[in-house]
């Protein structure tokens, strides 16, 4: 099964196939959203009390998608734009405060989502496999959307881009977000399947279905680079 037929949702059973999407490297860009440490960080299991170790072990598919497959996929894929010259961008959860009152209202509701990554601290920072080189260009938010609370969308328009490949954390969250501001703002999108990762594998597929024919296509990281013609 291809791009093109995999991911359906009832929406599109039995919908004619997707033409091929414009990606010219002129304007085309690569956006990772919220690959950062505190999404990565662990705890020592044994250290834990048993509800927590439950909860460890409920995330361990996650982070092993991450490291097997999410983060050494990604990292080809930067090496593989940069090598041909291909805008790479990237963003991340940050406050500009301390105490974090800049944060939206979201960021600061109680539970999972209450997060508190001050911009220049260690959890906020994206991990080291996939640090920026260069110029490449980093906008901070507090907001899912990477386009909503930050200049992207002027960003991507001076740089002349049209169509954005996006890839990173959380399926089902910033990057679904993202996906759809993007949309919305007349941007062709392609999501990275094998770029991506929710809190479960469940969730990720999911949240797939729901983007792909709507607000994008979805595809695997070996079918962008394919269509593209890069190596």
């Amino acid at each position: 099964m291809s791009w093109k037929t995999a991911y359906r949702s009832i929406y599109y059973d039995g919908a004619p196939e997707p033409d091929d999407p414009d990606l010219s490297k002129q304007t085309t860009a690569l956006l990772v959203i919220d690959v950062q440490n505190t999404y990565l960080a662990r705890p020592d299991r044994a250290s834990l009390r048993p509800e927590e170790q439950r909860w460890f072990d409920a995330w361990t598919p996650f982070h092993d998608r991450m490291h097997n497959i999410v983060l050494p996929r990604t990292k080809d894929l930067l090496q593989t734009f940069r090598k041909n010259g291909i805008e790479c961008l990237f963003a991340r959860i940050a406050c500009q405060t301390k105490d974090g009152r800049d944060r939206s209202l979201s960021q600061k509701m109680p539970g999972w989502n209450n997060l508190l990554l001050p911009k220049d601290e260690s959890p906020s920072q994206i991990v080291p496999e996939l640090l920026p080189v260069g110029e490449e260009i980093v906008v901070t938010k507090t907001t899912d959307s990477a386009l909503t609370g930050t200049n992207l969308r002027l960003i991507l328009t001076n740089l002349g881009i049209k169509t954005v490949v996006c890839c990173g954390i959380f399926t089902d969250q910033c990057v679904s977000s993202t996906v759809r501001s993007l949309a919305d703002e007349s941007f062709a999108v392609v999501v990275v399947e094998d770029c991506c990762a929710a809190g479960s594998d469940e969730l990720h597929h999911k949240e797939l279905e729901i983007m792909n024919m709507i607000y994008g296509h979805v595809m695997s990281s070996a079918e962008l680079k394919a269509l593209m013609g890069l190596t």
